[in-house]
């Protein structure tokens, strides 16, 4: 029997869209065939990276919104249509198959009627000019776009339309990295990290050869000087964590929610690292225990995510821009509060996966102004970025895809 490409990705889809699930985990929750699993997966992302331009092609054709189940059906068969160059008269049966699986007899003839009627150069047409229909067209939310081109002007639309340069891995050591030296991949400017259009997980992760990590957050530890106690101060995964506890002594790393320090504890267990210790901690709120401990302090803090919709597109789905406020709030509180805890001559590091200046630059010189003893340090990386006043800017659309922040102070 041939499997239908619809049923998958639309019970993935009914998560994300029905209960507010990432995108991620509703992968890892749901039961799909494993030998469609790379389709079904290309789909799921696909939707969500499109979400809005398609949300548009079917508010053009359907202005009364259908229910959402409807509504995922169709924008699955919309992106099997215009991304993928599926044939329309399989697409159509597929998805009014499935209509019918799950009961919706009476919604198929919509559907159906909907699905022959489609004319792409009917929507793009009626697209407002400007800002407005270029958002659009990017299938980026108009508020973030708008920021996008505040800042980046006529370069804005390439890199909202960036898109993931695949897979990226990072191997704990040349042997682990021969044993996968047959896979064809992009080697990036960071020792052991290379990128594959597709690799599939093995045994060899749950040994610990190797992980998971995007190029981004690799190059954020590698500006991150040697030390003695590094705290790790929003850890979750843990991912820079493992990385830095090559370079430094011991690392603390910290996160608010405990089943988050679990993940932490799994990653280092994982990866073998017997040098960082993962605890329950709102670093935000002084700890006395720690005041001028650390040599070293990374503030990787909560952000719009904006950096990394490549490989997070429900990113743009659940981030609204009501959610600014508080987040840059919080990153002012994390960053201030983590200064205590710097030795003299220390350093503080300050991250974010964020596009955006008042997320990145702007909060650095409102904590000098704030905050005396700090001085910003000139920092550099292999990888292709930005160099703004105080930190370096990573890019989607020359860092691999990538959206990142860094900056690097001292303590005097």
């Amino acid at each position: 029997m041939v499997s239908n490409p619809v049923y998958d990705p639309y019970q993935i889809l009914q998560k994300v869209y029905g209960e507010k699930a990432h995108l991620k985990q509703a992968i890892a929750d749901v039961f799909i065939e494993e030998q469609y699993r790379s389709r079904t997966v290309k789909i799921c992302y696909g939707v969500l990276e499109n979400n809005d331009y398609l949300d548009y092609c079917l508010r053009f054709y359907a202005p009364k919104a259908p229910k959402l189940a409807v509504r995922i059906l169709l924008k699955i068969a919309l992106y099997m249509l215009l991304y993928m160059g599926k044939k329309r008269y399989m697409v159509t049966d597929c998805t009014v198959e499935i209509c019918k699986k799950l009961g919706k007899s009476g919604v198929s003839g919509f559907v159906n009627a909907f699905l022959r009627r489609f004319n792409e150069d009917e929507v793009k047409s009626s697209l407002l000019k400007g800002v407005e229909g270029e958002a659009i067209l990017c299938a980026y939310p108009l508020p973030f776009y708008r920021r996008l081109k505040r800042e980046y002007g006529d370069r804005a639309k390439t890199i909202a339309l960036a898109k993931s340069s695949g897979v990226s891995v990072r191997f704990a050591s040349a042997k682990a990295a021969e044993k996968y030296a047959d896979k064809k991949g992009v080697e990036t400017p960071f020792k052991g990290n290379v990128i594959y259009e597709n690799f599939v997980r093995d045994e060899g992760y749950d040994e610990g050869e190797y992980t998971f990590q995007s190029v981004g957050s690799i190059a954020i530890c590698d500006v991150v000087d040697p030390c003695e106690k590094l705290l790790d101060a929003c850890a979750a995964p843990g991912g820079k964590s493992v990385l830095l506890s090559q370079k430094c002594t011991a690392v603390t790393a910290c996160e608010l929610h405990d089943h988050r320090v679990r993940l932490i504890e799994q990653y280092f267990a994982r990866m073998g690292v017997k040098n960082a210790t993962a605890m329950q901690a709102d670093s935000s709120a002084f700890n006395p225990d720690f005041e001028g401990a650390y040599d070293g302090v990374l503030c990787d803090v909560p952000c719009s995510g904006y950096g990394t919709v490549t490989e997070n597109p429900d990113v743009k789905l659940f981030r609204v821009e009501e959610d600014m406020g508080s987040l840059k709030k919080a990153q002012a509180a994390i960053l201030k509060n983590c200064a205590k805890y710097v030795q003299k001559g220390g350093a503080l590091y300050y991250s974010t996966c964020s596009l955006f200046e008042e997320e990145n630059d702007s909060q650095i010189g409102r904590f000098l102004q704030e905050v005396e003893g700090f001085e910003v340090e000139s920092i550099d990386s292999p990888l292709p970025h930005d160099k703004k006043k105080y930190g370096l800017q990573f890019l989607p659309d020359i860092a691999y895809g990538a959206g990142f922040y860094v900056c690097r102070l001292r303590r005097r």
